[in-house]
């Protein structure tokens, strides 16, 4: 019995996936199913909740904060996401080039992105500090401006601040993916391109981002979810203020769920995210993988 089982690779394969298949269903299964049966209920902290159905949906329906909370997520997963990409692409098809001391130049466009989350929103706390912002300071002493800006301290210099923290933090996710992309090209399309007399724009339209559509793909994919899921960042540098401003939904999941002891509210929040994740998913399989696309050819 021992020997077929060490001889059978679906028996073996499924052996040593079990543990694997354990935690995922520990830490992963359980707090989603636990977060949806907690979005029907009306659970606080310290007391049993009972089912009420749709009752914190219908709710949130009509709240004007979470209303808010929800116009500024899609407004700072959108923005953010397009800077990241452009400034990403940018970067990488500058550090593609032959350059002195490339390898340098790519080792430290990763600090931003492995220095911890909260180190970095406490950084930028004190660059928009009403009171030390070095950029106020600078300002002044050139003469542009008269006194310190205020960045935190009205809503919309808040969002375009806790903005520029986010970009600056996932910019080099996205320029070091687009780069390992850009090193699977052969540099014989370019050759035969430049052959056929293509300028570099068209190089770059008709060879570079064709071949570099499904990188593109899974790395925007990817840096849409990390945006629209941002925790740390808005919670260190405005805690969602000033007047909700900068709340995402995933801080105010936070603050209606453990600040404010609502945990039916708070996981109702947290699982009405989920159709706009899974949105953003089948957007990356179904149109920015179409094979048309990737090979440069047309939808028919």
């Amino acid at each position: 019995m021992l020997e077929r089982i060490q001889n059978s690779r679906n028996v073996l394969g499924l052996i040593f996936m079990m543990p694997a298949a354990l935690l995922l269903l520990l830490f992963l299964t359980y707090p989603l199913g636990l977060g949806v049966w907690l979005g029907f209920t009306d659970t606080k902290i310290g007391r049993g909740g009972q089912w009420i159905g749709l009752e914190n949906y219908i709710f949130l329906l009509g709240d004007s904060v979470t209303q808010l909370a929800l116009f500024n997520t899609m407004f700072y997963t959108t923005v953010a996401s397009v800077l990241k990409f452009f400034l990403g692409l940018w970067l990488a098809l500058l550090l593609n080039k032959n350059l002195r001391f490339k390898s340098f130049f790519r080792a430290v466009i990763l600090l931003p992105y492995i220095v911890p989350t909260a180190l970095s929103a406490i950084a930028f706390w004190w660059i928009f500090d009403s009171q030390f912002s070095i950029i106020s300071w600078a300002l002044v002493k050139m003469g542009w401006i008269d006194g310190y800006i205020d960045f935190l301290g009205s809503p919309w210099n808040a969002r375009f601040s806790t903005l520029a923290a986010n970009v600056w933090r996932g910019v080099p996710f996205v320029a070091i993916t687009l780069l390992a992309g850009l090193q699977t090209i052969s540099p014989s399309y370019y050759e035969a391109s430049a052959i056929d007399g293509a300028t570099p724009w068209q190089q770059f339209w008709h060879v570079t981002l064709p071949l570099l559509t499904p990188i593109i793909a899974v790395t925007m994919t990817f840096s849409v979810l990390f945006t629209f899921t941002d925790f740390q960042l808005i919670y260190v540098l405005t805690r969602g203020g000033p007047l909700n401003a900068t709340h995402l939904m995933a801080t105010l999941s936070f603050q209606r769920a453990i600040s404010g002891g609502a945990l039916g509210e708070g996981a109702a929040i947290a699982i009405a995210m989920v159709p706009f994740l899974l949105a953003a998913i089948l957007f990356s399989y179904f149109g920015l993988q179409r094979r048309t696309w990737q090979q440069g050819g047309s939808d028919k």
